[in-house]
């Protein structure tokens, strides 16, 4: 259990309970309600994806025992004091639920397909391939399709339907119907009439359903990840100095003021300031930013970034859950537990389908009891199963499932994986994307991009040996930028002697007697080193390009102006002009520089942009463009982008980036190539199309044939449905369904 937020004031509490038994979105819907309308509940908002319930109550009026007790007479159950132990039994268990549901809908599958084939084979089956049908449907309906009757009674029993209320409904009287047709066919035939079963529709709905349910849990099965993933950046222990001696302690156990050792290769446990020792910090983590950052004596250090030349001894400053990472981790635990701005719209429609259903099935029963004549029962009867037959929720069922699998497998195959229907919905509305800078619109680590030579030089290639040599010696990452482009061209490494590293400026060293440095200008003026005027034109030019300059000098006089730059994707102007195309704006945010981010988004044609972002801002602008009314997609790779992912009614991962941005994103692109992006866009829109026309033609079968099922024609024209028919019907609609999404092979991205 959570607590988010506590006003003394008012005395109001907003908790986070996880919650157990819940199996579709209709189940959080209905304890959302049952929380909802108890006295002393402020607000309640369940999320199915993480399987938590978000309550802001008063709790001098309700406890979380009384919240308990509630949500367990509905047949789920709420975790309010879950320990660390019962977190992963909670995980374990889910994992548990997922392999018992995918044997359920492996086992009906198996017996529903032999059901379908025998039903669809022959039209009047004989009574031995009566009974082989019933003994093959009873395991499907009642043994795999059971947890659908039970939450059905357990919704019926506070007056409340959904899905599993129709799925019970027509399965149930769909088999019972054709068991007694089966057992006692004569009740029938003595009329004059057939005595149809409907085994086969019994079988596949169960199927099918489960089928849907199996996909929905596959899809939300690692929501948690992320979380789990973040967490895991601070390290379980740390090492704490007293009086010189070196005790290794629990990380809770560290307090303000502490001073811990963080020797190479190690995570930075707590926020603190640097007390001695120097080194390079991977903050990329955080800030998104490629290049590691000097930390000297006095600098600051955040939790969760990664040490990597020297040791260094902290001062904690801010420990728990006063950290950066961890107010990070607790903004995405928020984002993620809250409301989801679409609703499965499914469950939207059935919360009112199947109650009017079950209604006309009803009506049409007692009318055909009141007027049916001599033979009122057997028109009832008929009246009255037809209706929920041909009402079955298989199509329904499949509408969204097919076309979402069609709709995953043709994103697989461009390498954009797709993780839940809702982020697709909301990819069809997106109108605004937001993008980080840094390993999205970049390639996300310095290049040399220019080596400018002085033009007195008539041989540069033992100046490029020197180059390398010195460049190699040192701990810097520009420096590595120039060693890897120097080592592409074979270029040969040569004896330094007396190196140097000055901190903050450059490296020195000699070379056959010759003295060499690579700097920036201060590192020239401070030795004194005469600077070309041509080089200097060009060095502004590339400052204003947002490159990193250096200069290398030999003895007192400037020999090649160096840049170095994280370099824009050679596909990233193409991808924008196609996103603009699609009709979104698009806004870029980088925690570097101004100057740095209006050149790079005048590269790429980006006329929104924002410089020194930190990773909070990035949500905040996410929350401030949601208010104007757009419909936000965050496109990003890292983990200081994880909190905007999250609030983000559409976010997508690269595929390069980290897997904490990965398992937060709803889209994730498998290649860092952004024209990927406006790909995904396209199959969003293709596939939510293709769902809506599915729930329509879903739809259309009870529409019209409701009404006929239920015997509007009989007295004009004296015709009653068959529930044979009902049931063709129905088939129907699902063939219509699966046909149509298919079609979504043949979508061109």
């Amino acid at each position: 259990m959570e607590t988010i937020d506590k006003t003394p004031d008012t005395d109001i509490i907003e908790t986070t309970f996880p919650v157990t038994g819940m199996t579709c979105a209709g189940c959080s819907a209905s304890v959302e309600s049952m929380l909802q309308s108890q006295p002393g509940v402020e607000k309640a908002q369940v999320n199915f994806a993480s399987m938590n319930a978000t309550v802001t109550y008063y709790p001098q009026e309700i406890t979380p025992e009384k919240m308990q007790k509630v949500i367990q007479s509905i047949g789920y159950d709420l975790l309010i004091e879950p320990s660390e132990a019962d977190v992963e039994a909670l995980e374990k268990q889910r994992i548990k639920d997922y392999a018992t549901l995918k044997k359920r809908t492996i086992g009906a599958l198996l017996l529903a397909v032999p059901v379908a084939v025998l039903g669809m084979s022959f039209h009047h089956p004989s009574p031995t391939l009566k009974w082989i049908e019933l003994l093959l449907t009873l395991p499907v309906v009642f043994g795999f399709g059971w947890p659908f009757f039970k939450r059905a009674f357990a919704q019926a029993r506070h007056g409340k339907a959904n899905m599993d209320t129709l799925v019970a409904l027509s399965t149930g009287i769909a088999f019972i119907f054709s068991a007694f047709n089966t057992i006692y066919p004569q009740y029938f035939e003595s009329r004059g009439l057939d005595a149809p079963i409907y085994f086969e529709a019994a079988a596949v709905i169960v199927g099918f359903i489960l089928l849907g349910k199996l996909l929905e849990e596959r899809a939300k099965s690692k929501t948690s990840a992320a979380l789990k993933k973040l967490m895991g950046l601070q390290p379980k222990t740390v090492k704490r100095l007293e009086n010189g001696t070196e005790t290794e302690i629990k990380i809770e156990e560290v307090l303000m003021g502490d001073i811990l050792l963080i020797r190479p290769g190690e995570k930075i446990p707590v926020d603190g300031k640097v007390v001695q020792g120097e080194s390079f910090l991977d903050e990329s983590m955080l800030t998104g930013e490629p290049l590691p950052v000097s930390k000297t004596a006095g600098a600051a250090v955040f939790a969760g970034t990664l040490n990597q030349k020297g040791s260094l001894q902290i001062e904690a400053r801010k420990v728990g859950g006063a950290t950066v990472l961890a107010q990070i981790i607790k903004s995405v635990q928020h984002a993620q537990n809250s409301k989801p701005p679409v609703q499965q719209l499914t469950d939207k429609i059935a919360g009112i389908f199947v109650p009017v259903v079950i209604g006309i099935a009803l009506l049409s029963f007692v009318v055909w009891m009141i007027f049916g004549g001599t033979s009122e029962l057997s028109h009832a009867l008929l009246a009255f199963v037809s209706v929920l037959i041909i009402a079955c929720p298989c199509a329904l069922g499949l509408a969204t499932p097919t076309a979402i699998m069609v709709g995953v497998g043709k994103g697989a195959e461009n390498g954009i994986l797709i993780k839940d229907a809702e982020s697709l919905e909301n990819a069809y509305k997106m109108n605004a994307l937001i993008l980080d800078k840094t390993g999205t619109i970049t390639k996300g680590k310095p290049e040399l991009t220019d080596i400018k030579w002085n033009a007195k030089i008539a041989d540069v290639s033992q100046l490029k040996s020197v180059l390398l040599s010195l460049e190699a010696a040192s701990e810097h990452p520009l420096a590595t930028a120039v060693v890897n482009s120097l080592k592409a061209e074979n270029v040969p490494a040569v004896p330094v002697e007396n190196f140097q590293s000055i901190t903050g400026r450059g490296v020195k060293g000699n070379v056959n007697g010759k003295s060499y440095l690579i700097g920036n200008k201060k590192l020239l003026n401070e030795n004194l080193i005469l600077t070309d005027a041509e080089l200097e034109k060009i060095a502004l030019k590339l400052e204003a390009e947002a490159k990193t300059v250096l200069f290398f000098a030999e003895n007192v006089q400037t020999v090649a102006v160096i840049a170095v730059a994280d370099a824009i994707k050679d596909t990233s102007v193409t991808a924008f002009s196609e996103l603009k195309n699609l009709g979104l704006e698009i806004y870029m945010l980088t925690g570097d520089n101004e100057a740095t981010a209006r050149a790079v988004s005048e590269q790429v044609g980006i006329s929104h942009f924002k410089a020194g972002v930190m990773p909070a801002d990035k949500g905040n602008f996410v929350q401030e463009l949601q208010r104007k009314g757009k419909i936000v997609g965050m496109v990003g790779d890292g983990i200081n982008d994880s909190e905007a992912l999250a609030r983000a009614d559409v976010s997508i991962a690269m595929g390069k980036g980290t897997d904490i941005a990965m398992e937060v994103a709803q889209l994730t692109l498998m290649h860092s190539d952004l024209n990927h992006i406006p790909k995904a866009i396209k199959l969003s829109r293709a596939t939510v199309r293709t769902i809506r026309q599915n729930l329509f033609w879903a739809f259309i079968y009870n529409v019209i044939g409701i009404p006929i099922a239920a015997g509007v024609l009989y007295p004009t024209y004296g015709f009653l449905l068959d529930p044979m028919i009902a049931g063709a019907a129905m088939a129907l609609s699902s063939v219509s369904v699966v046909t149509n999404s298919l079609r979504l092979r043949t979508v061109k991205l």
